[in-house]
């Protein structure tokens, strides 16, 4: 959803000049509806004395013309008369000869008659156009306090239309219609979800499959909570398709796509993808058609575009431990983890300056930069494993001890903590990952070879 945000309203220069008791009061009127982006302007626009008039509407501008063209004349046309009235008062007689000034030369009666008849039009003209000023006035204001009707617009040459209004003021004033993604209108953090509020409980785990080996002891599976849309993307793209990485072994780039729940359920991919730069532990995630990974180590982010099957983007994560420096209580070189909820794209890690506190940063989903870092109270190496929904960051006590707990909540739009006691299942005693869908609202975990998935209750915001 998008909301327009303010006017456009235009003046610009006026100059009055005045000739006797009548003045020159050009004014011309437009209005416009921008087919680009729809924007509705208004423009008021009269010439200044050094600076040329911008796109006036024709009839406004030949009005001001022939005004200014008339009184010019009216004016030569009473200067005469006034001649006239006084040859005759004085006899009739004028000058002559090789010095005499041709506009000092008294015309014969008839052509008296004419000027005189000729000024009468005249003035009668100056009356007209200025009926019309005052009209063209009284348009300009009732535009003004009304909208901009998209099937009456006035389109200028620019696309801006024009419109002079009688002011002595010189200015210029401009505030453009402005489209921004109404999301951005709403506090930040997950609270304006609906149906996203703190997490209230977890369900028990349920089984989706098996690792037949040992390198798949640990590992990460998850589906894409907002995948690409459009024919483009192919059979592989869907939000039904599921990608599994066994994470056990020096040089870790396998990534395994299935079909669908009951394929990946019978062991059958659709396809096995070779990535180009070897994966670091199980803190790996999918979002909107990419895989975004931590490279082997080091504290390098790389996203992985599923489409083209190739490197996207790579950007390290500012002064993040890597390699077993602040890693989660189970270790695994697990310093970086990657989530996505409904606010986007995370990283959960610590730095030296946090001194092994998790920090928590919302990543940009294209160029991997960091838009924004929160510090919490939670020690890294306490805590089994950690996760984002809704902005809130919630950390796992046990990976081991199968009835444990979500023993912390971190909230990014307070910047608060507080300790919590949600129930958490370990069935199978060693579980290496927890990642959240937003999609389905679904935590999916890996718990020593088994991959399953736990049902969870948000609050009401």
């Amino acid at each position: 959803m998008w909301l327009q945000l303010s006017v456009t309203v235009f003046l610009s220069s006026f100059v009055l000049t005045s000739y006797g008791q009548d003045a020159e009061r050009g004014a011309s009127l437009g209005r416009s509806i921008s087919p680009r982006d729809g924007r509705c302007q208004y423009t008021f626009t009269v010439a200044a004395p050094a600076e040329p008039t911008g796109c006036p509407p024709p009839a406004a501008a030949a009005a001001a013309d022939q005004m200014e063209g008339v009184l010019s004349r009216l004016g030569l046309l009473e200067a005469l008369v006034s001649r006239l009235v006084g040859g005759q008062r004085g006899g009739g007689t004028s000058r002559t000869g090789p010095r005499a000034d041709a506009s000092d030369q008294v015309p014969p009666q008839g052509e008296k008659n004419q000027l005189q008849r000729d000024k009468e039009q005249l003035s009668g003209r100056v009356q007209e156009l200025l009926r019309l000023v005052e009209q063209l006035g009284a348009e300009a204001e009732t535009l003004r306090q009304k909208p901009c009707p998209p099937d009456q617009a006035d389109h200028g040459p620019s696309g801006n239309a024009a419109l002079r209004v009688p002011d002595r003021s010189y200015q210029e004033m401009k505030a453009e219609v402005t489209e921004v993604p109404a999301s951005s209108l709403l506090p930040e953090g997950g609270h304006n979800i609906t149906g996203c509020g703190e997490l209230v409980s977890v369900g028990e785990p349920l089984l989706h499959r098996k690792a037949d080996s040992i390198t798949g002891k640990y590992g990460v599976w998850f589906q894409d909570p907002e995948p690409p849309q459009g024919p483009a993307q192919g059979p592989l793209y869907t939000n039904r398709t599921v990608w599994r990485i066994d994470t056990v072994g020096k040089d870790v780039r396998q990534l395994f796509a299935y079909e669908d729940a009951e394929q990946f359920s019978r062991g059958f991919p659709l396809k096995v993808l070779v990535l180009p730069e070897p994966v670091e532990s199980t803190g790996a995630t999918l979002y909107r058609g990419a895989l975004y990974y931590q490279r082997r180590r080091s504290r390098t982010l790389l996203r992985y575009d599923l489409a083209s099957e190739t490197l996207a983007a790579r950007r390290d994560l500012p002064h993040a431990g890597f390699h077993g420096q602040h890693p989660y209580s189970w270790g695994g070189y697990t310093d970086i983890d990657l989530a996505a909820d409904e606010l986007g794209l995370w990283a959960i890690y610590s730095t030296p300056r946090a001194m092994g506190a998790i920090v928590v940063s919302q990543l940009d989903p294209q160029s991997l930069a960091v838009r924004r870092s929160w510090t919490t109270g939670v020690r890294k190496n306490t805590v089994a494993n950690a996760f984002m929904a809704c902005g809130r960051l919630y950390t796992v006590a046990s990976y081991s001890v199968t009835n444990t707990t979500l023993n912390h909540v971190y909230d990014t739009t307070t910047g608060l903590g507080r300790a919590i006691a949600v129930p958490f299942r370990n069935k199978y005693r060693y579980n290496s990952m927890v990642d959240y869908n937003h999609a389905q609202r679904k935590l999916f975990a890996w718990d020593n070879h088994h991959m399953t998935s736990y049902d969870i209750t948000l609050g009401r915001r």
